[in-house]
């Protein structure tokens, strides 16, 4: 008996195999996270962290990025290497120059190592300060005056690191929460889970090491999420304190922040809530600062001015903070400091029931903590986080390329039966 195909039949055929690949195509990518290279779930395996492909942003450009409706005000002339305005709550930068230009941080590196050490060391808890705690500070180093031998309290210590950016306090800090490096790596890890990709962590207290960068963008990030921590936002807005000194007395130490206290015949700005300033010999003047002026919050970063003297980084960032409450609404956003935060890849199946979001009650002057409602209904489906969809997919994609794999054996038997 001779088996023939038509030519009809050979086209069903080409047509089941591309059914078959399209099925297979599609289950493969509904578990792709499609701005991460390598599959599904990117550089982790499915349950790890989500690493999203970044559009182009201009943040990347160099020189003043803006984007102003007509009759918004013009952006001040700043000499600084690299500085930006955003929105405290939204996350929208409202303005930017250079804004991931790599450049020593100075002491606001500082904000990031309050944001990875704050939480797991409790302001109440007492500690007797060792010689080995007080070890390799820098020469020329800021310091509060944390001696050897004495016991203070952490929240002591802090105040030392906030007011008077003291070196020997993050030393102290340090070691009681794992030591120098692991406290750097600790910084590394946060810097990257919120999305700051510039900052290489060396020393944590922000002394001048060779490698050791941030960016005007990341310090801007830093602050932003200070905010969020009622005990951050306290400190870095305290302008004043007592420290502990020996035989039971104290001294008064300031905060070293000029547009906070008004010292050295800096002007303070109102509404300002603080965060933190810096200096090395290669950073030069640094700042990152937050102010509010009615429902608005802003957070200023200016990054080593070149014109002026040592307090004209205050000035940059008063020009900038004023033009942007006046700009607010009436300009583009030109990027987002939430663009690079690294966000989880969620499980397979159903998985628990979310639960209700919990209210938190952020420090005065803090922006709110925005807590997003759980996808569910149509758009679970189209995000492709359905359960069973991919399984389904690929089955029916298996059993379409069997089908025509049988199909093609029969019609190349029934050629050779022809031809004999």
């Amino acid at each position: 008996m001779t088996i023939g195909f038509s030519s009809r039949a050979a086209a069903a055929t080409c047509a089941f195999c591309v059914a078959g690949t399209l099925a297979l195509g599609l289950a493969a990518g509904a578990g792709a996270d499609p701005g991460a290279p390598g599959g599904p779930g990117g550089p982790g395996a499915p349950g790890g962290p989500r690493v999203t492909a970044p559009r182009p942003s201009v943040l990347y450009r160099s020189g003043t990025q803006v984007r102003p409706h007509r009759g918004a005000p013009e952006v001040p002339d700043v000499s600084a290497l690299s500085w930006l305005v955003s929105d405290a709550q939204t996350g929208e930068v409202l303005a930017a120059s250079n804004a991931h230009r790599k450049l020593p941080p100075a002491s606001t590196l500082k904000t990031l190592f309050a944001l990875t050490v704050l939480p797991v060391l409790p302001g109440e808890i007492r500690h007797r300060v060792s010689e080995e705690e007080l070890s390799g500070i820098g020469p020329g180093s800021s310091l509060v005056g944390v001696t050897e031998g004495h016991t203070y309290q952490v929240a002591d210590l802090w105040r030392g690191v906030f007011l008077n950016s003291g070196n020997d306090a993050v030393h102290v800090l340090a070691s009681l929460s794992g030591g120098w490096r692991a406290t750097a790596a600790r910084m590394q890890a946060k810097a990257r889970s919120l999305g700051a990709l510039d900052t290489h962590v060396l020393s944590p207290d922000g002394y001048d090491t060779p490698g050791q960068v941030s960016s005007a963008y990341d310090l801007a990030v830093f602050g932003r999420a200070g905010l969020r921590n009622p005990d951050f936002a306290r400190y870095c807005g305290t302008a004043e304190a007592s420290f502990p000194g020996d035989g039971g007395w104290s001294y008064e130490i300031a905060n070293t922040n000029r547009l906070l206290t008004g010292a050295d015949g800096v002007e303070p700005y109102p509404g300002l809530i603080g965060i933190k300033n810096g200096y090395t010999s290669n950073a030069g003047n640094t700042l990152v600062a937050a102010a509010r002026q009615g429902d608005r919050t802003l957070v200023v970063t200016v990054m080593n001015p070149q014109d002026g003297g040592g307090f004209e980084v205050y000035e940059e960032a008063r020009a900038l903070l004023d033009w942007g409450f006046a700009a607010a609404g009436r300009v583009d956003p030109v990027g987002s400091l939430d663009a690079l935060r690294v966000r989880p890849w969620p499980l397979p199946g159903p998985g628990p029931k979310p639960a209700s979001p919990q209210k938190s009650t952020p420090a005065p002057g803090a922006p709110p903590v925005a807590v997003a409602p759980p996808v569910t209904g149509t758009a679970a489906v189209a995000a492709g986080d359905a359960p069973g969809w991919r399984e389904a997919a690929l089955i029916a994609g298996a059993a379409v390329l069997g089908g025509t794999a049988v199909a093609l054996v029969l019609w190349l038997a029934g050629r050779r039966s022809a031809g004999r």
